[in-house]
Formats: structure tokens, sequence, C-alpha cells
């Protein structure tokens, strides 16, 4: 069986694995009665609706 001729650094490793977690953006969305960009399937922050009806009531 092969083995290897040294060991793999450490920031070698932790630089392949971090190429792999990267975490993107959240998707933004338009809300349907302000306007305003919100995150997809939640309430909007800025008037509380959700799916065409009032959901959470704002001040």
């Amino acid at each position: 069986m092969a083995v290897p001729k040294r060991k793999t650094p450490r920031s070698k490793t932790h630089s392949r694995r971090s190429a792999n977690r990267r975490v993107g953006t959240p998707a933004h969305s338009v809300c349907s009665i302000c306007g305003d960009s919100k995150v997809p399937h939640v309430v909007c922050a800025n008037c509380g609706w959700y799916k065409g009806r009032p959901a959470v009531a704002v001040d």
C-alpha cells in the first residue's frame, strides 16, 4: 500500500477543506405588497405580510 513521503501541512489541509465549506449569500426576492427586498419563504420584515395575507403585526 502506498504511504505519503511527507506529512501534509495543516495550512494545505485547512485551505482545501475551506474551499468546500463556503457559504453563499442567501437568495433575495421582492415583497409583493411593499416591494421591499426579503428572504424567500419568510415573513416580510417591512410590512409583515406572507403569501398575500398579513402574518405579523408590524409597528
